[in-house]
Parts: structure tokens; C-alpha cells; sequence
């Protein structure tokens, strides 16, 4: 009976949105699942709808994702993965029949509001040689194709998320910009393509990387509260680095015979841990002023206006890849479990208070894996690498957030790292004996032991989960 109240609960949270709150009509975000507990879709749109938010960009179209905005306002951009666009590119048939099941069935049958297609994401990076360079424009246009033959080319723009090393500047001003010579003949292509449909130049901006990859950059251009150092450029003066990239972009567009194209910022943010600029204090001080800025109807001296852009990223995803830096898994807003991690105002009027989390969410239990007091610490070395192979260091080292513990410490947080993304089985805290399972929480200071969530592998199936949810809306 206990088990039958918690679905009806569980029913009604997913069903009852909350009545939502004001935020700006230009802010959306990007939601990611490469995590080991991603959340339930039903959830995260409840959500969306509590902190007043209307945009949301997906990276790929996962049934059960998208078809939980049926019915809602929010619009919806999907993503193309990268290891899809060589057989769009080649096949138009497989680009309308990905259409068909990932597009149509959601607008004609779901009353999903589609309205982009992102066909791949920073496919131009150098780091891919050149893997991608051949087949996305064409994927791009056989997908243009495949929904304009379905009937939703009034409805659907198709553009591509690039990253902004695809334009770069010699003097490090805007006015200098151009496009890369490696992508140069390509991007004017695109370009071309995305005038002629009306569709934005969707381009990745991230000021904290500047000051990640760069020593010497100035911290303060990284932020937009006008206490860096400015910069000036044919008459136009630059505060920060997000304004001076941006519009080496319009340059690159003017010189290429498009200077009016509409562009819109897929990827905007800044980490919380995993690097010493990564915390929560930099991140509550950049989206304050960015949002405040959009708030003001601020945008930069080539283009006046604010432009469409989705934040990065809502959730914490502990199963990205680190080449690029132990910050990649710390994107998120709100952690992993949905609980916010500062206050952040999505209204832009600064206002400090913490955003609305996800309502609904359920928790393995409260159990931790953590060393044993007398455990013989020189044989952990090997038992703390092994765990944090298999689960999510990164919050260990120096200035990251678990930065105070000391080496049983940070044995114990590996260790509960391990045993959380197993689902808490006893097996995944063992270590030849070194482990044991406690019930009170060893989280100290800044140093957060989380508790795994009840994920969608670990629910009912859906059949029995509808006819619950079916039982207690007669019930009502």
C-alpha cells in the first residue's frame, strides 16, 4: 500500500506543473543526460515551467525527452549527433526517415513545439581532424529537405551549433575577425545556406575558457560588471570578452557579404568546480550580469539588441568526457539531483535568490561508502584510482570544492563516488575490505557526498506507471 501511495504521489508531482515564474523571453537552456542518473523527462519540464523557462535545447531526440513537452509552450530545439551526419549526408531517404520518427510523430501526434534542428554539435573542431567537414552542410540540407517534405518548413529552422573557433581575430579585435582558412570556403557556404532559410547562426561562446586556456587573460574581461580593463576598436569599446567575441562573428559575416544574419548563442555558461576560476561564486557573478545585461536590453556594439541564448547547462553530468578539464562535468545550474547551486535571477533583475529545483525527485537510500577507520591507508592508493576509473573524482585537487580533505578523505569520497553510480549495491563498496557502509552523512565543508537518485532504469515499467497515473486522475 506504502509503494502505491508513493506512485500516486509521484503522479501527481509530474502531472501538476507549477504556475511558473518570470524570466526573460530571450533565455533558454541547454539540457544534457550524459550522466549516470539522468533525470526523469516529466521532472525536468515541471521544472522548466516552475523557474519560468520557455526555451530548451536538447542535444539529440530522445523519445521519452521530447515527448514530455507535449502540450506545453516551451520551445524545443533538437540535436543531431555527430556520429549521425555521414549517413544523413549520404541517404535522403534516412534523413526523412529521421524526420518522420523524430520530428513529425512529436509535432503531429505529441503537440511538441519543435522549432530548430541542431544537425550536429561543433562538428569543426580541431581536436576532430577533419572527421566532420564533408558531411555536415549536406546532412544540414537533406534535413531541410525532410522537413519541408513532411510540412514543417514554415515551423522548423535546421542551422548547426559551432563552436567559436570557427572565426578567429590575428590582433585579438573584433574588426580583424575572419573565419578559419581551414573552414573558410565551407562556413560561407553554410552561411549561405542558413540566409537562404532564415535559420541563425548558432555559435558556442564561453568567456571561462578564455581565462582557463589563457594565463594571462585579464579575469575580470571574463565577467560584465565593468571592473575589467576595456578595449577599443573603430570606435566601438569593449568591457568584456563575450561582447568582443560575439561581434568578431558580425565581422566575419560583413566580410563575407552577410552582415544582417540573425545569430543566437547555443552555449553559454560557467562551470562550478573542477578548476580554480570553477565555483560558485564566479558562476552566480556571471549569469547575474549577463542576465542583468539582456534585462537591460543590452547587446554588444555591433548588434544593439540581445540575442537568443541558451544557458550551460541545467544539470551536473558526471559522465562527460574530462580531456577538455576536470570542469566538464560541473556545467550545471542545479546539480545532478535538481537541487539549485546559487541564486540565479532568470528575469535579470538581479534579484539573489535561489531558483525553483525539481519537485518529485526520489533518492536511493541514505547510505554512503566510505573508508574504513582502520583501514591500512597505504594500501588505498590502488583501491581510490580503481574507483575513480569507474565513478567522478574531479571534485577532488587542489582548489575544487573537496580541496580540504585529507587522504582518507579522499579515499572515502571515491570510494562513495563508486558506490553511488553502482545504485548503491553492496558489491561497489568493498575495495579488498578497505570500505563499509555508514548511514550518516560524511559531506564536510564545501565538500558535497551526494546520494544517488532514482533514476528511469530504476522505475516502473511505463504500462504500469500510466495505468497508475490513469487510476489517479479518476480518483481526482
Amino acid at each position: 500500500m506504502w509503494w502505491f501511495c508513493l506512485i500516486l504521489v509521484l503522479a501527481h508531482c509530474q502531472l501538476q506543473g507549477g504556475e511558473g515564474v518570470e524570466s526573460l523571453s530571450t533565455i533558454g537552456v541547454n539540457w544534457g543526460s550524459i550522466a549516470s542518473h539522468p533525470m526523469d523527462p516529466p521532472i525536468v519540464v515541471n521544472m522548466l515551467k516552475d523557474n519560468g523557462i520557455k526555451k530548451v535545447k536538447l542535444f539529440d531526440t530522445d523519445s521519452w525527452t521530447v515527448s514530455a513537452f507535449s502540450g506545453t509552450d516551451i520551445e524545443v530545439m533538437v540535436g543531431i549527433p555527430n556520429d549521425q551526419l555521414k549517413k544523413l549526408a549520404k541517404d535522403k531517404d534516412k534523413a526523412e526517415d529521421w524526420v518522420k520518427h523524430n520530428v513529425s510523430k512529436h509535432m503531429r501526434d505529441g503537440g511538441v513545439n519543435i522549432r530548430y534542428v541542431s544537425v550536429g554539435n561543433e562538428p569543426f573542431l580541431k581536436s576532430y581532424n577533419d572527421s566532420f567537414i564533408g558531411v555536415t552542410l549536406p546532412a544540414m540540407q537533406n534535413v531541410k529537405r525532410a522537413i519541408e517534405k513532411a510540412g514543417f518548413g514554415d515551423k522548423i529552422k535546421v542551422t548547426s551549433a559551432l563552436n567559436a573557433d570557427v572565426y578567429e581575430s590575428t590582433s585579438n579585435k573584433p574588426s580583424d575577425g575572419s573565419f578559419r582558412k581551414d573552414v573558410y570556403d565551407l562556413m560561407k557556404d553554410i552561411v549561405k545556406f542558413l540566409h537562404e532559410n532564415k535559420s541563425p547562426f548558432l555559435v558556442n561562446i564561453y568567456p571561462f575558457l578564455s581565462l582557463y586556456q589563457n594565463a594571462d587573460f585579464p579575469e575580470d574581461y571574463a565577467f560584465f560588471d565593468g571592473n575589467s580593463k576595456s578595449t577599443d576598436d573603430k570606435n566601438a569599446h569593449y568591457t568584456n570578452m563575450f561582447d568582443a567575441n560575439l561581434d568578431t562573428l558580425v565581422w566575419s559575416l560583413k566580410k563575407i557579404g552577410y552582415p544582417n544574419l540573425t545569430i543566437a548563442i547555443g552555449e553559454i555558461g560557467w562551470p562550478t568546480d573542477g578548476d580554480k576560476n570553477a565555483n560558485e561564486k564566479n558562476a552566480k557573478r556571471f549569469y547575474q550580469g549577463y542576465l542583468k545585461k539582456v534585462a537591460n536590453k543590452k547587446g554588444t556594439p555591433l548588434l544593439p539588441k540581445p540575442v537568443n541564448t541558451y544557458l550551460f547547462s541545467l544539470f551536473d553530468e558526471n559522465q562527460k568526457s574530462i580531456a577538455p578539464g576536470n570542469f566538464e562535468r560541473h556545467w550545471g545550474i542545479f546539480r545532478e539531483d535538481g537541487k539549485p547551486k546559487f541564486p540565479i535571477d532568470f528575469s535579470g533583475k538581479g534579484e539573489d535568490k535561489m531558483p525553483i529545483g525539481a519537485k518529485g525527485v526520489r533518492y536511493q537510500e541514505k547510505k554512503w561508502c566510505v573508508l574504513k577507520k582502520n583501514a591500512d591507508k597505504k594500501a588505498m592508493q590502488d583501491s581510490l584510482s580503481y574507483a575513480c576509473a569507474g565513478g567522478d573524482c574531479t571534485s577532488l585537487g587542489p582548489c575544487c570544492s573537496c580541496h580540504n580533505l585529507d587522504s582518507a578523505g579522499n579515499a572515502s569520497y571515491a570510494f562513495n563516488q563508486y558506490f553511488q553510480i553502482n545504485d548503491q549495491s553492496v558489491e561497489a563498496c568493498d575495495f579488498n575490505g578497505l570500505a563499509t557502509i555508514v548511514s550518516q552523512d560524511p559531506s564536510k565543508g564545501t565538500c558535497y557526498f551526494p546520494i544517488a537518485i532514482v533514476s528511469n532504469a530504476n522505475t516502473l515499467t511505463p504500462i504500469l506507471l500510466i495505468g497508475f497515473i490513469f487510476l489517479f486522475t479518476t480518483i481526482l
